[in-house]
């Protein structure tokens, strides 16, 4: 069996010193968590995550908001100079992560409707498919919402083919084939450069990949919509957390995580449970006025040097009680890390350890001004899971900002 049989589920590519390393096949599965995979069984088969298309109140201000704070390279640019009158959009790369900000231009727009009622937020988790016309026939056929048909679009860069179904919320997948385009990104965008000067010492990039992104749906509807990505999307489960796993005093949540055939694409899907208080689902469901993403993961190589640049840049984190770290139970399940257990404590980064390895995670704040989307950073060693021994401590430190915003 060849390494051609495997694929990567962490997402993105491997480095340059992954791939000249002579490794062997069960060096490359346990390096990033390999499955097999054959495309040509799958009705849906999807390459990768393509993007994540926010909409947001002032795209030009948020844009320099990701280059300077996140270490963002902006790429590709649209807007009324190049014939969009109606909104603006940058894109903005890290490794394979990429990000495309939209704002309204004109009062009129639809993103300005969208805008009014979600604020900033994802619109869209496109994925990258190798057929699009296939797998909108398939998609069509298990009953999803075709928001728009499979159409093509060129430039003088090449064609690209582009459709859309919807999911839960105002969310929606756009679906892309890019093997015919090598333009900066879509037909319609300019290559744009970005003019922010990098401060002494900042790594080219703090994140490398997306690893998971995260839905938010209402009470009782999560297993319709892993139902969806089962039947329509041809994802799989993964996952599973109910009950005492992901509870704590005063609120609770039931999450299943649903992933792609090849795993490089990876929804955890969440719905609120009844408990005492309200939960950070229950609040992100209010202010966001309905279901929609809740927070994106981002891989890093090293996620000492990337905390440390981003508090640098202003970014605040959750914060972890030092009871977490001085807890023997802690040290005794996570072993040995990379990182002497001081450190993660100095930073508030937690640990956990399951069956294939351990990871480093740790949270944002709500980066905008309504308490919904926030980001987790995630350096993986083996482990394939998300962090299930820090739940409580997690989920605790979302009700202490809850708590402060008057939300618990």
């Amino acid at each position: 069996m060849t390494t051609q049989d495997f694929v990567p589920s962490r997402g993105g590519a491997l480095t340059a010193e992954e791939l000249k390393a002579d490794l062997t096949v069960e060096q490359l599965r346990e390096l990033v968590g390999l499955v097999e995979y054959d495309a040509s069984t799958d009705p849906f088969p999807v390459t990768a995550l393509d993007a994540v298309g926010f909409v947001v109140g002032n795209a030009t201000q948020t844009a320099l908001f990701y280059q300077l704070a996140f270490g963002m390279d902006l790429e590709a640019y649209r807007g009324p100079e190049t014939g969009s009158r109606d909104a603006k959009s940058f894109v903005l790369r890290s490794g394979s992560a990429r990000f495309v900000i939209s704002g309204a231009v004109s009062p009129s727009s639809e993103l300005a409707d969208r805008h009014r009622k979600h604020g900033d937020g994802v619109v869209d988790l496109a994925l990258e498919v190798p057929d699009v016309e296939r797998c909108i026939e398939h998609a069509r056929a298990m009953g999803a919402v075709v928001l728009v048909e499979p159409h093509e679009e060129s430039d003088e860069f090449g064609t690209v083919v582009l459709a859309a179904i919807g999911t839960y919320g105002d969310t929606r997948h756009t679906l892309v084939d890019r093997s015919r385009y090598d333009g900066p990104y879509l037909p319609g965008y300019v290559a744009r450069s970005g003019t922010v000067v990098r401060r002494e010492g900042h790594p080219k990039r703090l994140f490398q990949a997306i690893d998971h992104c995260v839905g938010n749906v209402e009470l009782g509807r999560m297993d319709e919509w892993v139902d969806f990505y089962n039947r329509v999307l041809g994802f799989t489960n993964m996952a599973e957390f109910i009950g005492d796993d992901i509870a704590t005093d005063y609120s609770a949540l039931m999450s299943k995580v649903v992933a792609s055939g090849n795993h490089r694409v990876k929804f955890p899907l969440n719905e609120p449970a009844i408990a005492k208080k309200k939960s950070q689902i229950d609040e992100y469901l209010e202010f966001y006025d309905g279901a929609g993403c809740q927070h994106i993961a981002l891989a890093t190589g090293d996620i000492l040097r990337t905390v440390d640049l981003l508090r640098e840049a202003g970014v605040e984190f959750l914060d972890t009680p030092d009871s977490y770290y001085d807890d023997p139970e802690l040290r005794a399940r996570i072993g040995e890390v990379r990182v002497p257990i001081e450190e993660l404590k100095r930073r508030k980064i937690l640990v956990d350890r399951d069956e294939d390895g351990y990871l480093l995670q740790i949270f944002t704040k709500p980066i905008g001004d309504r308490p919904t989307v926030f980001y987790e950073f995630i350096e993986r060693h083996g482990s394939l899971g998300f962090g299930k021994g820090n739940f409580k401590a997690l989920f605790e430190a979302i009700e202490r900002e809850q708590e402060a915003r008057g939300n618990l």
